[in-house]
């Protein structure tokens, strides 16, 4: 079966985030297609959609109900082609996605959403939803359903109803919102299934009893490098330098056991009262969580060797930046911090089982020239014996899918916002 991704802000990232859930739970899939909008996963059977409450960067997951050539809809809606408009409006009406509808006992209140990579196509995104709005409007009046359309304003860049939006208007359980997927040579028609819930993520946020913004890591990121460690129920996750819990809190949600250290004693008291209140809020009746103070140096001295099967830990970023710094200025912040991290790396290792997967951020340092000033990790990972993990391998792609040897190629995933000096480096390795 079929089934659409709508990726967050960084795809690459959140396509490895789900590639390494599945994986971890032994769940088979192929990727059809990705793009920076979306992807196409088969799996043998359907997939359960709760899973997105463990997903930190899919925005919605959707299934296939259909398919059509996209050289169809560029002709339709970039030609403005007529015939080929129509077909476009047939095929959607004639595919399944209008089943769950034509079922609903009242009015009716259904959406449109328009995902594309293909900047052309994106300029009359509006176009294409209103059109294909109509064409369901009066279909689902001809079953003598009454029903109206939620398409979004002219003044929004894209053609997509958010997340929230679709929370709030309940067009899951309507089985109300449509996708249109266009790929490069193919097009998905598909009703979205779930919705990331931002209202969760801001609760864990800005609600939970304490906070440390400047160092603050966001709660949907640290959920998505907890699927990147391959953590799951019943396994043990160590945050070493964990602040105030929030990769902790995102673990121990997946209902694994949790240890954090961290050399501050506020930030082991401020965790452990964040982790109590999780597990109020969660009802996680049989949470099991110890934070501890302690020198990373002495890191095995406190968990104990090969103790832990996951670890996911932002050592330091650097200093804040008010400005973009130069190339030698970034690689003076880098050098000052490699002592910190390569004595990490080295009791990180100890302290996992065999097999045991390392999560690990090092500063991505943006300069005036443009180039990254980046860790220099690689010796000392194969120094210590650690193995670097490669998330996508060609076995996990389909014979349909688009070229994919850049992404075999990547070594680390990168998290960084326009706006930002220093980004983040991640690092999967495995003892």
């Amino acid at each position: 079966m079929q089934t659409l991704f709508i990726s967050g802000k960084n795809w690459t990232l959140s396509l490895a985030e789900l590639t390494e859930y599945f994986k971890a739970r032994a769940i088979e899939f192929k990727i059809d297609y990705f793009s920076t909008e979306f992807f196409a996963l088969t799996f043998p059977t359907p997939l359960n959609p709760s899973v997105i409450d463990d997903l930190g960067g899919t925005i919605k997951i959707a299934e296939a109900k259909g398919t059509l050539p996209s050289e169809t809809v560029k002709e339709a809606f970039l030609n403005k082609n007529k015939p080929a408009q129509k077909q476009v409006a047939q095929t959607i009406i004639q595919s399944a996605a209008l089943e769950g509808m034509k079922k609903a006992s009242d009015k009716l209140l259904f959406g449109i959403s328009v995902y594309t990579s293909d900047n052309n196509l994106k300029t009359v995104g509006g176009r294409i939803q209103r059109y294909v709005g109509s064409a369901i409007k009066d279909e689902l009046a001809a079953q003598g359903k009454k029903s109206s359309f939620m398409g979004t304003s002219q003044d929004r860049s894209e053609a997509q109803l958010s997340h929230v939006e679709v929370l709030k208007k309940k067009l899951v359980e309507n089985q109300a919102e449509v996708l249109l997927c266009i790929g490069k040579t193919q097009t998905w028609i598909a009703n979205t299934i779930a919705v990331h819930n931002p209202f969760e993520f801001q609760k864990r946020d800005i609600y939970k009893p304490n906070q440390r913004a400047i160092f603050g890591m966001p709660p949907r990121l640290a959920r998505m490098m907890v699927n990147l460690s391959g953590c799951t129920s019943q396994k043990t996750l160590l945050d070493s330098f964990c602040g105030v819990g929030t990769i902790l809190q995102e673990a121990l949600l997946e209902g694994a056991m949790v240890v954090g250290v961290d050399v501050n004693s506020w930030c082991v008291k401020a965790a452990t009262e964040n982790l109590e209140w999780v597990a109020r809020e969660y009802n996680l009746s049989e949470a099991d969580f110890r934070v501890v103070q302690g020198d990373v140096s002495r890191l095995a001295e406190k968990v104990g060797l090969e103790s832990v099967d996951c670890m996911v830990s932002e050592p330091d970023l650097g200093p804040a930046l008010r400005e973009v710094p130069t190339g030698p200025y970034a690689q003076k912040i880098i050098t000052k911090l490699e002592p910190l991290f390569f004595g990490f790396i080295e009791e990180a290792y100890r302290v996992l089982r065999f097999k045991g997967r390392l999560v690990l951020v090092t500063p991505y340092i943006r300069t005036r020239s443009h180039e990254a000033v980046t860790m220099p990790i690689e010796d000392k990972i194969k120094e210590v014996g650690f193995k670097r993990i490669y998330v996508f391998s060609d076995d996990l792609f389909s014979e349909e899918a688009p070229n994919h040897g850049k992404l075999m190629g990547s070594g680390s995933l990168v998290e960084m916002d326009e706006r930002h000096k220093i980004g983040r480096e991640i690092h999967i390795l495995q003892k």
